[in-house]
């Protein structure tokens, strides 16, 4: 009988019915990247097994199952990150962020990295503390969350360099006559190009720059986040953008997250549509 192996840390992806009692669980953890597992009787009322689901921090027993699938047999759950539920936001974006590592990170691939940034941004969602900023918030751990991921799994947006002449780019604060075109087949180019997707001012590259930092951009004064929510609504599109292009597929939670930003700065709008 092969001996069952613990899985001291792994990060609930995805979850779907398996038979009648039976739970498919998707973890990524950093020594096995992607793992599928059964999870039996997780369904039941009462199981111990409960607990296996998705946005959850995990620690497994598995053991060998039929097929290439293994098996719960024990777990205990580390951490539920149940403030994601209070806020619909908060939830997509965390939802946002599980599903892009879903596509970005193969089985049997190892991704300490990648393990170690989605727990953070979950965290960070899980903090956020409600009130009239909550949703400018959110929108930028997303982003944040996304430029991190995409440069963990190899397709990191290229924000400091002209795809064209392979300067550096340098926005000029304070210059509104300056801008750069994003191409999503390339990345960033100096002045306005044809056929651009999107056209950045100095202060928009200069805060999509910033985000490969660890933490957010905050005003040093009062600690509040740059940048208006608008502001994060377009560099939401443009990583869209970017991993339709490279990926050929996008997480259904990224245009989700949009509708929920869009409905909230023009309300009436989003309630003129929803009548038609």
């Amino acid at each position: 009988m092969a001996k069952a192996r613990l899985i001291e840390v792994s990060l609930g992806l995805k979850a779907s019915a398996l038979g009648e009692r039976d739970r498919l669980l998707t973890v990524i953890t950093p020594e096995e990247g992607i793992t599928r597992l059964v999870v039996p009787g997780a369904r039941r009322p009462g199981s111990s097994l409960a607990g296996a689901a998705p946005l959850r921090e995990l620690r497994l027993l598995v053991a060998s199952g039929r097929g290439s699938l293994g098996r719960v047999t024990q777990l205990e759950v580390r951490q539920t990150f149940a403030g994601l539920g209070r806020r619909l936001e908060s939830l997509t974006a965390a939802q946002l962020l599980a599903e892009l590592t879903l596509l970005l990170v193969q089985q049997g691939d190892p991704a300490p990295t990648t393990v170690e940034l989605l727990r953070l941004h979950w965290q960070r969602l899980d903090q956020l503390a409600p009130g009239a900023q909550a949703l400018r918030e959110t929108v930028a751990v997303a982003v944040q969350g996304t430029m991190h991921l995409l440069a963990s799994g190899g397709l990191a947006l290229p924000t400091d360099w002209c795809c064209g002449d392979h300067s550096p780019l340098a926005p000029p604060l304070g210059n509104w006559d300056w801008c750069c075109s994003f191409l999503p087949d390339e990345g960033f180019h100096r002045g306005r190009q044809p056929g651009a997707a999107m056209v950045l001012n100095a202060s928009e590259l200069a805060l999509l720059q910033r985000l490969q930092r660890p933490a957010l951009p905050r005003r040093r004064s009062n600690g509040d986040l740059m940048g208006p929510l608008p502001v994060w609504q377009r560099l939401l599109r443009l990583l869209r953008l970017w991993i339709g292009q490279h990926l050929q597929r996008q997480p259904r939670s990224l245009g989700f997250l949009e509708q929920l930003a869009a409905d909230a700065t023009n309300p009436q709008q989003a309630r003129a549509q929803r009548s038609c």
